[in-house]
């Protein structure tokens, strides 16, 4: 399922290309409404900081926490979940920051305020960074994870992804096509991860 999804993305994406400069010209235009100020309010939950951070506190507290009283089974799914989230986080994001740096794509503020758009190739500047999304990268991994731990709620993790990533593209941060490529590698990579590291964590649907 999850393999599918990723491919969806990733073709929408591609789509997104010849259409990617009239779009963010028109979400732009569209910022003083309330649908675009709620974007604003909740955009930030895709940052990665704060899930890095969460991800080490609970694996270093429940780590500390065997170490003095002994694992149990709930405090090692805890830790595996954690690490897993970790681990997915550096993998998807050594692809994604080589990728922004070897296509170099410009954001679409540079075409607002000067009127330059695209890439450029092999720069290895790292201003030029808008493709693919950091941020749906990041809330992606969170979201494929948080599926494995609970399946049933799986659509609803991946619907508020969604909605959360593409947040990005409204609020012209980036390209619609930067947001979806950036969901597509946040979902394969941490399926991958799951599957191949810790297959024990991974649904059999993923």
């Amino acid at each position: 399922m999850l393999l599918g999804l990723s491919l969806v993305f990733l073709v929408a994406g591609l789509m997104f290309f010849p259409v990617d400069r009239q779009v963010a010209h028109y979400c732009r235009d569209q910022l003083h409404r309330p649908f675009w100020k709620l974007a604003l309010r909740v955009t930030d939950w895709a940052k990665g900081l704060p899930w890095i951070i969460a991800a080490l506190i609970a694996y270093v507290v429940v780590q500390t926490v065997i170490a003095l009283e002994g694992e149990t089974a709930l405090l090692r799914q805890i830790s595996n979940y954690s690490l897993a989230l970790l681990a997915s986080f550096v993998v998807a994001s050594i692809i994604l920051h080589s990728i922004k740096i070897l296509l170099g794509r410009r954001r679409p503020r540079d075409d607002f305020q000067h009127g330059l758009y695209g890439f450029r190739f092999f720069t290895w500047q790292l201003q030029y960074d808008s493709f693919p999304s950091g941020h749906a990268m990041t809330i992606f991994c969170v979201a494929v994870v948080a599926s494995a731990i609970s399946p049933a709620f799986a659509p609803l993790w991946l619907i508020l992804a969604t909605a959360l990533a593409l947040t990005r593209a409204l609020l012209t941060a980036h390209f619609f096509s930067d947001v979806l490529v950036g969901a597509a590698i946040g979902l394969l990579i941490t399926r991958e991860t799951l599957l191949l590291v810790f297959p024990s964590l991974a649904p059999h649907w993923f």
